[in-house]
């Protein structure tokens, strides 16, 4: 009983001293210390370097291409002004009188093609804000609205998204970034319209309330160039960072024109199809069977592979494509791959703390109560397990990554067992991920206030409508249509 308590206490302690902004390259070690000093049988040191360090570095090892290439690729989108040309060009076409979805369209468009959630938003505030200015719409809502297209069915359910959300989950079901593609559309459909709906009614509420943009200054705040390195990559967060951070900047000049600056994000989503249906299933990979190579098989390598390769080829045509308009191409690498550092090593830390919890003898209990959840249905325990964990821990590959590496094997055994196919598994389990992670100790919600120069106060409802029960009602909707039609 004083382990479970021990457990309860530390997340507890995780979710509060997160908040307060302290490390979690410090924090997860330590509250592992902790659940560890209260199991006498559990050696300290031994929990630490053997179990902790264990496997943050198994993570490490497995996923730290994924970060590194995304980082690059979404700094290599920033610098070039691909990702300022991309949302203005989207932004032109619809107009003042469709500025909340013309927001969303251009948020999902780079999250969808791999940039940086991050990125992102520090390349489509200054437009948004513009915009809004110009059709009187509340400031306000810029968060949400920039929430719904860059934190949730881009993130977690369209097939293909090289989001590292829908990428932690291959290994262990042996899928790719392709799972259920059909239910992955459809759950992606339901949370933008749920999304666009709430949004549509505040505008609505606004209106009828006289409210207008407010008042605010003119220059339109730009996150200046050390917390840009800093946030890019979801899973770091950006607790330190306060709204009075946020300084002026210029626009990007010398852009390149629309069809260069999409033909990244249309290639990264194709290389990755065209390697994980045709490339790699094609290639002899018997040898992976040998011990120096992990005696493992190509089912659990074949989506990290073809996401490496899709990002690679990608970041090559967007440097060739762009050598004139990249004055410090090395700097810009340097900055990517320095972003990508940080947020891989927080997540490690989490999923070290994790397997801690899962070494007490104080888990199987846990683990039973929680894989008992939904009876018969693993989709639902699973689903319970990683929102609730993705919400204790502020985020959504920490939470997903804890769950799989603590539970993995034993949620695709139940899975087999009930008939249920891993990529239905898969597809829950990252949609799983975007809903009780937007609570509001989250680094991204936090970054993202702070660039729109606002509170908690003034934008949180908005946001945890449209990145939360938006995407808990759509994960309902695909536990429910995967019980009863199947994948597909």
């Amino acid at each position: 009983m004083m382990e479970i308590i021990a457990i309860l206490i530390a997340l507890g302690l995780l979710v509060y001293l997160a908040y307060r902004g302290l490390s979690l390259l410090i924090l997860a070690p330590a509250l592992a210390a902790l659940v560890t000093l209260v199991s006498v049988e559990t050696p300290l040191l031994a929990s630490y370097t053997q179990v902790f360090m264990g496997s943050a570095g198994d993570f490490i090892v497995r996923y730290f291409p994924l970060f590194l290439l995304g980082a690059i690729f979404g700094k290599l989108m920033e610098d070039s002004g691909s990702a300022d040309v991309l949302a203005r060009a989207i932004v032109q076409r619809l107009g003042d009188s469709r500025a909340v979805l013309a927001v969303v369209l251009s948020c999902g468009v780079m999250t969808y093609g791999g940039v940086s959630l991050f990125v992102v938003a520090f390349a489509v505030y200054p437009i948004a804000a513009s915009l809004f200015r110009q059709a009187d719409l509340p400031k306000r809502l810029i968060p949400g609205t920039i929430a719904l297209g860059a934190f949730t069915f881009t993130m977690t359910a369209l097939p293909g998204t090289p989001a590292i959300q829908n990428a932690i989950p291959m290994p262990y079901f042996g899928t790719s970034a392709f799972a259920a593609p059909g239910l992955g559309i459809l759950t992606g459909i339901v949370m933008l319209v749920l999304g666009q709906l709430w949004l549509n009614y505040r505008v609505k509420q606004a209106r009828t309330a006289g409210e207008g943009y407010g008042e605010h200054p003119d220059d339109v705040p730009i996150v200046d160039k050390t917390l840009r390195e800093k946030s890019a990559g979801e899973g770091f967060d950006l607790m330190e960072v306060a709204p009075e951070e946020v300084s002026t900047g210029q626009k990007p000049q010398n852009q390149p024109p629309l069809l260069l600056a999409i033909l990244p994000i249309v290639l990264v989503i194709a290389l990755n199809l065209v390697f994980t249906a045709l490339v790699i299933p094609a290639m002899d990979t018997d040898y992976l069977t040998s011990p120096e190579y992990g005696a493992t098989s190509i089912d659990s390598l074949r989506g990290v592979w073809s996401i490496i390769c899709a990002l690679v080829l990608s970041i090559l045509v967007l440097v060739f494509t762009n050598l004139g308009r990249l004055s410090k191409l090395t700097g810009t690498l340097d900055s990517g791959a320095n972003a990508s550092v940080m947020p891989i090593f927080n997540t490690a830390s989490l999923v070290g703390f994790g397997s801690v919890v899962a070494s007490l003898a104080a888990f199987d209990a846990i683990s039973g109560w929680v894989t008992g959840i939904g009876g018969d249905n693993p989709l639902i325990s699973l689903a319970i397990a990683v929102n609730l964990l993705a919400g204790m821990t502020g985020s959504a590959s920490g939470g997903m990554s804890i769950a799989l590496s603590t539970l993995g094997e034993t949620y695709l055994a139940m899975g087999q067992a009930a008939g249920i196919s891993p990529e239905l598994m898969h597809r829950v389990t990252a949609v799983a991920t975007g809903g009780l992670d937007a609570l509001p100790h989250n680094g991204a919600v936090i970054t993202l206030l702070a660039i729109c120069g606002l509170t908690h106060r003034q934008a949180y409802l908005d946001i945890a409508m449209v990145a939360m029960v938006g995407p808990i009602i759509a994960l309902v909707f695909l536990i429910t249509v995967g019980t009863l039609v199947g994948t597909f």
